[in-house]
């Protein structure tokens, strides 16, 4: 009796253990899922921003064309999506070191605003990439104990994989001083 007593409570407790892991590997796939969404909205406000400035007008035309090209390929990236973006943030930072930038754009009408909603959109996407890394490194983890291995807790959702691209735009200025190029640490 009181073996079946055991038996029947080590069966409950396993259950019980079993279903708080494959709870928590579904809650770790949802945030994963919703971390990409974000890293995807980020990513399509720093190009929308980037092909913005690129028409506004305060860039000579060679860097505005190539400027207007590359945010529009990141933008419209079906395959090889970590390229273009990275495409994309050679070229701002192209763009912004070029010597005396930011001094050119003094006295022009919303080119520090247009500058400082740039700066903040390529620091929201290096944050959102952040999280979306951490989370897949979180899930990956998880999914790698022999447990979720072995009964198969993440059923047959894909192995989510890092998103790898360059996001600092961080230069050298004029003198080495960084001056014409908005910081970002990353």
């Amino acid at each position: 009796m009181i073996a079946t007593i055991a038996v029947v409570a080590a069966v409950a407790v396993m259950g019980i253990y079993v279903s708080w892991r494959a709870g928590r590997l579904d809650r770790l796939h949802n945030r994963l899922a919703a971390a990409r969404a974000a890293l995807d909205a980020a990513l399509v406000r720093r190009s929308s921003v980037a092909l913005e400035f690129a028409s506004s007008g305060l860039l000579d035309p060679a860097a505005s064309l190539l400027l207007a090209a590359v945010a529009h390929d990141a933008r419209s990236a079906e395959s090889d999506q970590e390229l273009l973006e990275s495409d994309l943030t050679r070229a701002l930072r192209a763009v912004f070191g070029q010597p005396g930038f930011r001094a050119s754009l003094n006295g022009t009408d919303g080119a520090d605003e247009l500058l400082t909603e740039l700066e903040g959109a390529a620091h929201q996407v290096f944050l959102a990439r952040k999280f979306y890394n951490d989370a897949v490194a979180a899930t990956r983890a998880a999914r790698r104990r022999p447990l979720a291995r072995l009964l198969r807790l993440a059923g047959g959702a894909a192995l989510p994989e890092f998103f790898e691209i360059e996001d600092s735009l961080v230069g050298t200025g004029e003198a080495g001083q960084g001056a014409d190029i908005p910081h970002l640490t990353g």
